[in-house]
């Protein structure tokens, strides 16, 4: 396997999730009065995700994320302790403000096409069983967030494919799928 560092929770190889798994507690990384987020169902699309906006641990090049419905997260402990960290993005991710960890992302945006979801880090959670990643997204990206120089990117999408997380520099075939059919139907182009 190449040296090429992606992720804490991949680069040793990625860990298969559990189809039944139910969920788990995501916790900040301060060392006191944590904030904790109960997510009542497994993740889906669970990706590493190069985008500069992610929260990324100290060293990694991609952050680790998947997606819930937003009716199964909800803030258990020291809700007091977040704040959005970009009130104009489309993803309002919530994070800590002592540690600065996001613990999950939002679309309130009606029309987007993944509004009602919610963006996580399953690498948050002591549970084990969430769905492993399954592909790489924005991997351009970790050129203009520091995580790679263009002359290493070939050695990064070499690594993403040996850990079998196909490279796409936008989200994978299904999920570009489905926000076009989304934008599609809004426009009244599909019913």
């Amino acid at each position: 396997m190449s040296a090429v560092a992606i992720h804490p929770s991949v680069d040793d190889g990625v860990i298969k999730g559990k189809a039944d798994f139910k969920g788990g507690t995501l916790r900040c990384r301060c060392n006191s009065e944590p904030v904790e987020v109960k997510v009542s169902s497994n993740v889906a699309h669970n990706h590493a995700c190069g985008c500069t906006k992610c929260w990324k641990p100290e060293g990694a090049a991609f952050a680790v994320i998947g997606v819930v419905s937003c009716d199964n997260v909800e803030v258990t402990a020291h809700a007091k302790k977040l704040m959005v960290v970009d009130e104009k993005a489309a993803i309002q991710r919530h994070a800590c403000k002592d540690c600065g960890t996001h613990l999950y992302g939002r679309i309130e945006n009606k029309d987007h096409p993944f509004y009602g979801l919610d963006f996580i880090h399953v690498e948050l959670s002591g549970e084990k069983g969430w769905e492993e990643p399954r592909f790489a997204a924005f991997v351009s990206s970790v050129i203009e967030g520091g995580g790679a120089k263009p002359d290493q990117m070939a050695d990064v999408r070499g690594r993403l494919n040996e850990l079998g997380l196909p490279p796409y520099d936008a989200l994978n075939p299904p999920l570009m799928d489905a926000m076009a059919t989304h934008i599609a139907k809004r426009n009244g182009v599909l019913k």
